[in-house]
């Protein structure tokens, strides 16, 4: 993504740690397989394998790209429903289209974010635009599932934007990395992200050779995975690398570091994001688009769709565009 040049010293430091705190050690760390989404775009399933426990409140997240299409390669998903949850789409490099039943909408870019709560139905559209599917290009970003609780499964869909430069930042003490808060509290600092479910989501570029230590809500689980480079994480500097999620007990607050040099010389940095929320501790029933609390609301959920209750693609709608390479 392109690069923060704000000096990060000029930014606000993570506090350091106090005497009484707890470091978060790790539980385990688990290799997203890879696959295809939508219409077979390249897909690391971040939370393959992962308890539900262990997750909550996060369903789902993939990893999308990082690729770069030759023209005519880019691809994205047709119209869909969902139904019980949100959907966070993070544009890391690269250019997603969204469109959806209820008027939001627009292009998800460079360091951008898309919020869609699709509470109680709601059909959309994610697809690169047509200059990118004609030209080719860097594509790189994350998709990532917040279940809502039971008592707003069937909550007004809504949209939120969020642009690049509205993201809170901080400067790990030493300066030596650079943490976006998308959604939630880092340190008194807030993201930009509203959300129904108290959690927190960051990127942080963390520089080779370089250490994070950042405080952690004690009520929150915490899950830190690897969206490019390799490092360690835990008190116990546990390694990881690109691909891999670790999943983190309790305390007070999580490190992470990168190593002093990358499998590739021209890295210079290790990408990782910090989730973690509140776990809702409800009964999970998910079936494609849909997740729920029970069976019988899964059957109802499909019902709603094809019977028109999730709204209607609207006149002149986004459509995928299909450039002249081979698809």
């Amino acid at each position: 993504m392109p690069a923060v040049t704000a000096d990060t010293l000029a930014l606000p430091r993570l506090s350091a740690a106090r005497p009484a705190d707890a470091e978060r050690a790790v539980r385990s760390i688990s290799t997203g397989p890879r696959g295809h989404e939508g219409e077979g775009f390249p897909v690391v399933r971040a939370f393959a394998g992962v308890s539900a426990a262990a997750l909550d409140p996060f369903v789902h997240m993939d990893q999308m790209g990082e690729v770069n299409y030759q023209p005519g390669e880019p691809r994205g998903t047709d119209w869909h429903p969902h139904r019980g949850f949100e959907t966070v789409t993070y544009m890391i490099d690269g250019k997603f289209a969204h469109q959806d039943s209820h008027g939001g909408g627009g292009l998800i870019t460079d360091g951008a974010t898309q919020w869609m709560t699709a509470g109680s139905g709601i059909l959309h559209i994610e697809t690169p635009p047509a200059e990118l599917v004609d030209s080719g290009g860097l594509f790189h970003g994350v998709q990532l599932w917040v279940n809502l609780p039971k008592k707003d499964k069937f909550a007004a869909p809504r949209y939120q934007a969020i642009e690049g430069a509205d993201v809170g930042l901080l400067a790990s003490d030493d300066g030596g990395a650079l943490v976006r808060i998308i959604a939630g509290e880092v340190d008194g600092r807030r993201g930009p992200g509203s959300t129904h479910t108290p959690i927190t989501l960051a990127h942080a570029t963390i520089h080779n050779g370089a250490r994070l230590g950042m405080p952690w809500r004690r009520d929150f689980n915490a899950l830190v995975y690897v969206l490019s480079g390799s490092g360690y994480v835990g008190p116990d500097a546990h390694p990881i690398r690109h691909g891999q999620l670790a999943v983190l007990g309790a305390g007070d607050r999580i490190t992470v570091g990168a190593h002093s040099a990358q499998d590739s010389s021209s890295a210079t940095a290790m990408d990782v994001l910090l989730l973690g929320g509140q776990p809702i501790r409800e009964p999970v029933f998910h079936y494609g688009p849909f997740v729920m609390n029970s069976r019988s609301e899964l059957i109802q959920a499909v019902q709603d769709y094809q019977d028109g209750k999730f709204g209607s693609i609207p006149p002149n709608a986004l459509m995928p565009h299909r450039g002249g390479g081979t698809l």
